[in-house]
């Protein structure tokens, strides 16, 4: 998709995303054999879920209907989230990812799988998980020194409440 379709794309929806108190993640055209697909990903600081999505895909498809942004031809609309195993690129991301496990690329090279304690603008407190019996250990990371950021999914990690009660 050329950066011309992406920015008007992403200038036409993202008021009428933002207007729903959701963010504008992702905007991406694709080829699916003859089809052509506009997937645009939503979120917000609690999530989303299937009412907010619809209403969102309703809206949408709404404006899109109204403008030749998607030029001629069918195309089909697929709003949806990030995902359990979202990347993290923006800092909003990093605050929505606290208490989750996350698995850094360092920018210097090697990995680093930790859990987010906390954000500021400089960068993340980490809780590093302790291996072979040791205790998990504390570290700073800074923005700079990430090249790229994925949550991970767990599987057997207690809730919070549960730990506390």
């Amino acid at each position: 998709m050329s950066t011309t379709q992406s920015e008007r794309l992403r200038q036409l929806l993202e008021p009428l995303v933002t207007s729903q108190d959701l963010d504008l993640e992702e905007i991406e055209v694709a080829s699916v054999g003859r089809k052509r697909v506009l997937r645009v990903v939503i979120d917000s600081e609690d999530g989303v879920d299937l009412d907010a999505i619809a209403e969102v895909s309703r809206v949408l498809s709404a404006k899109l209907d109204e403008t030749d942004a998607m030029g001629a031809g069918e195309y089909d609309l697929e709003v949806g989230s990030p995902g359990a195993e979202r990347a993290l690129t923006e800092h909003r991301h990093y605050v929505r990812a606290v208490d989750r496990q996350v698995k850094f690329q360092l920018t210097e090279g090697g990995e680093l799988t930790a859990r987010i304690l906390t954000v500021d603008d400089e960068g993340l407190d980490l809780e590093v998980p302790g291996v072979k019996g040791r205790k998990a250990t504390s570290r700073r990371l800074a923005f700079d020194e990430i090249d790229k950021a994925r949550v991970q999914v767990e599987f057997n990690r207690k809730d919070k409440k549960e730990e506390e009660a």
